[in-house]
């Protein structure tokens, strides 16, 4: 079951984020930013098991540009179409908003370029680079990912 995040998932969230993190799937998020960005999240549920197993975020950077983030799949769960499910939810809600260019920073280039997704040059998404980019330990010279926008 997919559905928007709520308070009481936000300690399941931090840890499927920085357990990634530990692998070099994605960034770190404080606790604290994820209780602050609680809104930009989706999680996907086992209703057998009744828990988190999946979860993807939204991120408004500017009045025309959205990012998807922190998309993560417990991996035992990975290849069923969950993380599928959870970047086509967050898109709906940009469209939603009016937000027709979505972009992410990722090392899954062959699971968003199926998404609809094209590689970019980073330097095209100046408002994230100025916003966050900035911000990241990994950044400028130790950066991985490959940003990737979705144009409607």
């Amino acid at each position: 079951m997919l559905r928007k995040a709520r308070i009481g998932d936000v300690k399941t969230i931090h840890r499927m984020i920085n357990s990634s993190s530990r692998k070099g799937e994605i960034l770190p998020r404080s606790l604290m930013d994820i209780y602050g960005s609680l809104r930009d999240f989706f999680v996907y549920i086992d209703e057998e098991q009744n828990q988190v197993i999946g979860i993807c975020a939204m991120n408004i950077i500017w009045e025309n540009l959205a990012e998807i983030r922190s998309l993560f799949v417990e991996e035992s769960r990975r290849q069923e179409g969950i993380g599928r499910r959870l970047v086509e939810a967050c898109i709906s809600e940009a469209i939603t908003l009016d937000l027709f260019r979505i972009f992410t920073l990722t090392n899954r280039v062959d699971f968003f370029s199926r998404l609809g997704f094209s590689v970019v040059d980073r330097s095209t998404l100046t408002e994230k680079v100025w916003s966050d980019c900035f911000r990241c330990s990994k950044y400028p010279d130790y950066c991985d990912e490959v940003a990737m926008i979705l144009e409607l």
